[in-house]
């Protein structure tokens, strides 16, 4: 009987390699075509692998967390098929997504392969956090190029890139004091370009609990951080009176339901008053490379949706300025749906060129969101809440009992200055404010 390789799949334009994160056969099972057979992570999402032949699996050659190169050969599987080897439509699915890429998202920027200056034919690939920090830092690819890695196959990693930024700001030369030989402060030690993310434990006393980081937690960590090191963050409030938007939705929520077989939440009719927003403020709709700011064009709203592990990821809704109330809100309760169980795949997450993130889910009247990078704006909705307010009538001010609720805004300062990012939040407000009482979904 012939014997095939199960190929590492390339889950999307940027990801060069993915962790193994469990095996869902054992050597000498039975597996049928399409049948999923490990569970792989990326820096973007976990997704299944399935087999792209019926079989028995008679060989694994990587072991769990293993890290495996895209297009290497992960398993073998011997198959009484004969004649030509035929893709499993499902591999063909993943590896057909679209992945115009935006950050971690968990997004980032495309990882684009750069040559190193070697007699080696082999590229040199740079990791999305490397690349950041270089965009932020004003280094060029050319630059980039020269500098020595003590990463793995001679990456250059987070802490040599740190090592060097740090050198050029304290006059020193990176040909003259080699990244590899200069010692890391405890600040930025790293392993595999990744944070420490070890806890002190020595001197740790009393009654505590040491939590490692899952890996997911690990990538936020990371991104976050890159985040406040990348922008100059600025937060801006504004409260909104969104008493006709509450009423409207209570009054047509059960025959909303009925008809598109959909619950209407606030998240689209949120997405709705950010996208004409967008529209009036396009600046805000942006990322930063270098010295240059990239407009975007499309409108594509991340929405930061919770994993059953706790974790926050961020799907994404493309063209969201092309799609009516039920589209959005079809497609946000599908991607959230899919998000509580593990069912997202990588272009769904990648390309947002806009962040929410709704904070009232959990109670709480407003936050300071980190920009998700690398776009230059992100909002948090915060929940709604009865309160006495005044309202202007014709027979003078009264106070009323109104559903208000905060709208909080952080931007980058780099691109948006405080007239336009306050001018764009108290925008959306206007939108939310002004909502039709009247009109038809």
């Amino acid at each position: 009987m012939p014997e095939v390789e199960l190929i590492m799949p390339k889950m999307g334009e940027s990801i060069m390699e993915a962790t193994i994160l469990k095996w869902l056969k054992k050597e000498g099972d039975s597996v049928a075509l399409d049948e999923p057979l490990l569970e792989i992570a990326t820096d973007k999402v976990d997704s299944e692998v399935p087999s792209t032949h019926a079989g028995v699996l008679t060989k694994m050659l990587y072991n769990v967390n293993d890290v495996v190169p895209v297009g290497k050969a992960i398993a073998v599987i011997q198959t009484d098929e004969s004649g030509s080897v035929k893709t499993a439509p499902a591999i063909e699915r993943l590896e057909k997504k679209e992945t115009t890429k935006a950050a971690i998202s968990i997004q980032q920027p495309p990882i684009r392969p750069v040559p190193e200056k070697t007699n080696s034919a082999e590229p040199r690939f740079y990791s999305p956090l490397v690349l950041n920090i270089s965009r932020s830092e004003g280094i060029s690819m050319s630059e980039l190029e020269s500098l020595p890695g003590t990463g793995a196959e001679n990456r250059v990693t987070k802490g040599d890139l740190l090592n060097y930024v740090r050198g050029k700001k304290e006059g020193r030369s990176g040909a003259q004091h080699p990244i590899e030989h200069q010692k890391e402060s405890p600040e930025i030690e790293h392993k595999n370009e990744e944070y420490s993310h070890k806890a002190p434990t020595d001197g740790v006393n009393g009654n505590v609990e040491i939590i490692e980081m899952d890996r997911m937690r690990k990538l936020i960590a990371d991104h976050m951080v890159m985040s406040k090191r990348t922008s100059a963050h600025v937060t801006s409030f504004v409260e909104a009176d969104v008493t006709n938007l509450v009423m409207w939705r209570g009054k047509v929520k059960d025959q909303f339901e009925k008809r598109e077989g959909e619950k209407i939440t606030f998240t689209p009719l949120f997405i709705e008053a950010v996208v004409k927003a967008i529209k009036d403020f396009p600046l805000v709709n942006a990322s930063v490379e270098g010295t240059k700011i990239i407009r975007k064009k499309d409108i594509n709203i991340g929405m930061a949706a919770v994993l059953p592990s706790g974790n926050l990821i961020v799907p994404v809704i493309r063209n969201a300025d092309t799609k009516n109330l039920v589209g959005l809100t079809k497609e946000v309760n599908d991607l959230a749906r899919r998000a509580r169980s593990n069912q997202l795949k990588p272009n769904e997450i990648e390309g947002g060129t806009f962040t929410i993130t709704n904070v009232g889910t959990f109670g709480n009247v407003m936050g300071t969101p980190i920009i998700n990078q690398p776009q230059v704006a992100i909002l948090a909705t915060g929940s709604i809440k009865k309160k006495p307010a005044v309202l202007e009538t014709s027979e003078g001010d009264v106070i009323a009992i109104r559903h208000m609720m905060f709208l909080s805004l952080s931007y980058d300062h780099r691109v948006v200055d405080g007239a336009l990012g306050g001018s764009f939040l108290r925008k959306i407000a206007d939108y939310l404010e002004g909502f039709d009482g009247k009109r038809e979904f």
